[in-house]
């Protein structure tokens, strides 16, 4: 009889430990091997401390295959001969993929969809299924300000555009550059028009829809035309020699705290951090590239590519298994320790440990406010390729913003027809 109630009492310990290892995040222990595929431009430092960690806690060894393009992948899935687990792109290019027909729907998957932030999860869903899970951290189209410039004129983050040209206004008096402009590399030039589309949205929620449709034209459209105008409200506060400028410069320029705003992507805080360590990111704030509304101020977004389940893999459990460890608080901790992220996680209520105070401090609270709009790639199909050309000539003089905006409208009518859309 002892020996029968010592055995019920170690049962009941042994019960009681697991139910409290389970309550603090312990993970089920199966041995398994899957197969992954990632682009060969993936930076995997991050990645691969959460691999680490999920052969570890969950017995899972990520075998990791590079694809050398898009085609590479899309020639598999179509053969039937693609790994269990492939990163792809989200929104528009996801559709154009068809996932439904490769990829495992993850809507019986609450433990998963439940963790994503919606703006993303929106990418990853076609016909309502939701298919992935973020790969790494989100960029986005902001405004990096120097704080210190900012306390010393006594300035306020501002709500409005016209608040921010009042206070590029006092910079300029004061005798600071008040937006700096690297445009010798012309592609950063597009941050305005491209970082402007959440204010677009917000000002007419059809946009896209009528866009796609051939109906809505960034000449006409009210809404959007102001991303052009913006690019001649600003030449007055460009640095002189802008048009020379190159992205290193810019970055030397900008971390020298003479320049009070750069609209660029918040990535670039990586590449100050690189340079000029926590002296000079420490110093710089984020602010989305405001409206007309003081009451609705969001900011753009771009979307990390996503992990997708390959719906025809042999080991569908042990995958849902590891996208399901991959978004938790204990994976994401291991990513972000290895890699400074320079955006929001794209997991709720996930709170980064290891990043920049822009970030931390400016950035997440977009997202916690739920103020956030994915690009306009991520949503329509339909962009032009010679965007960077008209940006660029509105800086330098050779285009108006209303000849600007005429040029990419027809731009993008080119690809339209090249989809088979239907334009006028």
């Amino acid at each position: 009889m002892k020996k029968l109630v010592s055995l019920l009492l170690a049962l009941a310990l042994c019960l009681s430990l697991a139910s409290f290892a389970s309550a603090e995040g312990e993970w089920e222990y199966k041995e398994a091997t899957i197969s992954m595929m990632v682009g060969n431009d993936q930076v995997m430092t991050g990645i691969d401390a959460v691999l680490a960690l999920a052969k570890e806690k969950l017995g899972i060894t990520v075998e990791i295959e590079n694809r050398v393009d898009e085609s590479v992948l899309k020639t598999r899935l179509a053969a039937g001969e693609a790994t269990d687990i492939v990163s792809y792109n989200c929104g528009a290019l996801l559709v154009a993929q068809n996932p439904a027909a490769y990829f495992l729907s993850l809507n019986d998957h609450p433990e998963i969809t439940d963790r994503l932030d919606d703006g993303f999860e929106q990418s990853v869903t076609v016909n309502g299924v939701t298919y992935g899970v973020p790969i790494d951290c989100s960029n986005a189209g902001c405004i990096l300000y120097w704080k210190p410039l900012y306390e010393e004129l006594g300035l306020e983050i501002p709500k409005t555009w016209d608040e921010f040209l009042a206070n590029c206004e006092v910079i300029k008096n004061a005798g600071y550059n008040a937006i700096l402009s690297a445009d010798a590399k012309t592609s950063s030039t597009q941050l305005i028009f491209l970082g402007d589309f959440y204010n677009v949205m917000a000002e007419d929620p059809t946009f896209v829809t009528e866009f796609e449709a051939g109906r809505a034209k960034y000449a006409t459209n009210p809404a959007a035309f102001k991303s052009w105008q913006k690019y001649e409200t600003v030449l007055p506060y460009l640095q002189d020699g802008h048009e020379a400028c190159g992205l290193e410069d810019g970055l030397e320029l900008f971390a020298s705290g003479n320049s009070a705003h750069w609209i660029y992507f918040s990535s670039i805080l990586g590449n100050l951090y690189d340079l000029y360590g926590s002296e000079v990111t420490d110093n710089v704030g984020i602010f989305a590239i405001p409206g007309d509304d003081p009451e609705n101020t969001g900011i753009t977004v771009w979307q990390p590519e996503a992990f997708y389940i390959n719906k025809n893999s042999e080991k569908i459990d042990d995958c849902l298994r590891f996208l399901e460890f991959y978004i938790s608080d204990e994976a994401l901790d291991a990513y972000t320790e290895a890699v400074v992220p320079h955006g929001a996680m794209l997991v709720k209520g996930y709170t980064i440990m290891n990043t920049y105070p822009a970030v931390a401090n400016d950035l997440q609270a977009y997202f916690d406010a739920g103020r956030t709009c994915s690009a306009q790639e991520f949503i329509s199909a339909v962009k032009g390729a010679n965007c960077r050309s008209f940006t660029g000539g509105i800086l330098s003089g050779l285009y108006s913003a209303a000849e600007a905006a005429a040029l990419y409208d027809e731009d993008c009518k080119l690809q339209a027809v090249q989809l088979g859309l239907d334009w006028e």
